[in-house]
């Protein structure tokens, strides 16, 4: 390989440290994004960008907007860098020439989520002794202290393991016959056991829409274990997995989070309400939760964060407006369609673009699903790797039969 195919390669390799690095430090893979572009550029490899240029713009245009008249614009700085995270987008897609690149990808992200899933085992550990030496019911102690592996928040190792698990699942179940496919079920059942042991409910919910999707598009009748999985779990309740799934119809009072999440979205709606065209603006949610609390919500509100709606139907048309959460559903929908559109136009057997097809689509279906309870585009590590994850979906498109829509040099 001459010097000029190194120096094109290098934006490669920097942009796959990048995204194998959202599992592992946020301040890493945040370097390595500047750096990975800075290679781009100097590489004078052509610039593209997936065909959802014009939500994604509306989308940012609206953020700007609703920051610019909000009462204390300043304080919406943090919406603007995070723009800098969609910089994936373009590297991906920029850098990245063959499916095989993908597959690489995949297995990289397994293991290190691996190596995260096996640090949350001696988190587990730890915390149940914790909870034994302070004299406290492990349920109501662990509820506030999860696993959180190589991340900071168990909702951030949650929603990375969901989307490991989900593109992990695909490659076994839809590419062509491969050696390593027995490493990646045997790293994916430490990954599972991980995302159950965080107790994570929505994340559950989204790893469970996927995985159906997955599960109903692979070998259907592979759904009729689920049920008995579940009564299993009940039954047995390993690591009070039972008793975590029995707080959904009956939650431990102020422990758990039902009540909680419901005074959030009844809150949004009434911000919504009252600022429906650019909401309150970035960051005001925070800033200004107990004005819009319903005046029938009894005080003090049941324990939780109010930072944020957890929702991001909710949280988006609240602080930024309904024209700009509709622009983020379309960039996210636009990418569902062309990927279900990419499919149908496959042949039906096993390929490597249709396992990166099926992967991305259970993937949003994923997001949108824990989407309701949690607001998982807002946290830097998931928005970050679920963007290189689309940015696949359309390599996948591009490098198979079926066609994909035109991409411009941005």
């Amino acid at each position: 390989m001459n010097s000029i195919d190194w120096k094109q390669r290098i934006p490669f390799w920097l942009t796959m440290a990048t995204i194998l690095g959202i599992l592992a430090s946020t301040a890493v893979y945040n370097i390595l994004i500047a750096v990975a572009f800075a290679a781009l550029l100097f590489s004078g490899e052509k610039l593209r960008l997936p065909p959802v240029k014009l939500p994604l713009a509306l989308y940012m245009i609206g953020t700007v907007l609703s920051m610019a008249f909000s009462v204390d614009p300043w304080s919406g700085r943090p919406a603007i860098r995070k723009f800098y995270l969609f910089l994936i987008l373009l590297l991906v897609t920029s850098t990245f020439r063959k499916l095989a690149e993908v597959r690489w990808l995949i297995i990289g992200l397994t293991a290190v989520m691996t190596l995260s899933a096996l640090d949350s085992f001696a988190q587990f550990y730890r915390k149940a002794g914790e909870a034994a030496a302070l004299h406290r019911g492990f349920y109501e102690y662990y509820t506030r202290e999860r696993i959180t592996g190589f991340t900071s928040h168990w909702m951030t190792l949650g929603g990375e393991e969901m989307m490991v698990i989900l593109m992990g699942a695909a490659l076994v179940f839809f590419a062509p016959k491969d050696r390593v496919k027995p490493w990646i079920v045997a790293a994916l059942g430490l990954v599972i056991g991980s995302l159950l042991a965080g107790w994570t409910r929505s994340i559950w919910l989204g790893t469970g829409v996927g995985g159906v999707y997955l599960l109903w598009m692979w070998k259907r009748w592979w759904l009729l274990a689920l049920p008995v999985v579940a009564a299993l779990i009940l039954v047995v309740n390993p690591l009070n997995l039972g008793e975590r799934i029995r707080s959904i119809y009956a939650p431990h009072g102020d422990t758990d989070s039902n009540e909680f999440r419901s005074v959030c979205r009844r809150t949004g709606w009434e911000m919504i309400k009252a600022h429906p065209l650019l909401g309150l603006g970035p960051e005001q949610v925070k800033a200004q939760f107990d004005k819009y609390v319903p005046s029938d919500i009894p005080r003090p509100l049941p324990t939780g964060w109010y930072g944020h709606l957890h929702n991001i139907y909710y949280h988006y048309a609240a602080e930024r407006g309904i024209p700009t959460m509709l622009a983020l559903m379309w960039f996210i929908g636009k990418m569902l369609y062309d990927f279900w559109r990419g499919l149908a136009r496959l042949p039906q057997e096993k390929s490597l673009a249709r396992a990166v097809l099926f992967g991305a689509i259970a993937v949003i279906l994923a997001m949108l699903a824990e989407g309701y309870y949690e607001n998982n585009f807002g946290d830097g590590e998931p928005l970050s790797l679920f963007l290189a994850i689309a940015s696949c979906g359309y390599l996948a498109l591009r490098e198979s039969a079926a066609p994909e829509p035109s991409t411009v040099t941005p």
